[in-house]
């Protein structure tokens, strides 16, 4: 079986930068958050369950899902969060089961991109877990500009996510984007090839 290994981070802090990077490099990486987008497409799993739950309202025109509208419903009501949650999570967790398993039988190493790994207990799937860490206030200055959000707005999202110092504290291994893209690549590179500098402290 292949050596698997989970990368994961916080909003605007370079996750992809690093899997665009290995995926040049020729390496397989499973994207959790497009896997959800394609279950979500008309007919798909997801897309499925999600209007027999909560209608037809759901649904625009086109036949695509409503996510404005589906994101209100579910984060307005705390038994709807659990639901989506528990239901959402589970049909997931199988499809990203069955890439890894797939591929586990064709690739020496591959990579799994899963921005919840720590929150949803995906640990245990890895033998490695890579997290992209920034420091706070860059991290906030980078996701205002990238997305053009005011500061009050970029902090409550994140203040809805486990902090990356949290997340320090679970990762196998630390990649510092406190820098240029060009030193996370390096720290990248060290690691693909068995160098040991970016190592936990």
């Amino acid at each position: 079986m292949g050596k698997i290994i989970g990368i994961t981070g916080g909003i605007a802090s370079g996750k992809s930068t690093v899997t665009n990077f290995l995926r040049q490099k020729g390496f397989q990486v499973v994207d959790a958050d497009a896997v959800v987008h394609d279950l979500q497409k008309p007919g798909g799993h997801l897309y499925q369950v999600l209007v027999q739950h909560f209608g037809q309202k759901i649904i625009l025109e086109n036949g695509e899902l409503n996510r404005p509208l589906l994101a209100s419903l579910i984060f307005s009501n705390p038994e709807e969060r659990e639901w989506s949650k528990q239901t959402q999570g589970e049909i997931i967790r199988e499809e990203l089961a069955a890439l890894r398993d797939q591929l586990a039988q064709t690739e020496a190493i591959f990579f799994m991109d899963i921005p919840l790994l720590f929150e949803q207990d995906y640990s245990a799937w890895f033998d490695e877990t890579w997290l992209i860490y920034v420091d706070y206030d860059i991290q906030l200055e980078r996701f205002m500009k990238r997305d053009h959000l005011s500061k009050e707005v970029a902090k409550s999202r994140l203040s809805a996510q486990w902090s990356l110092a949290e997340k320090r504290k679970l990762a196998s291994r630390i990649l510092d984007n406190n820098g240029s893209r060009d030193q996370l690549v390096s720290q990248v590179v060290k690691l693909l090839e068995g160098g040991d500098s970016c190592a936990r402290d």
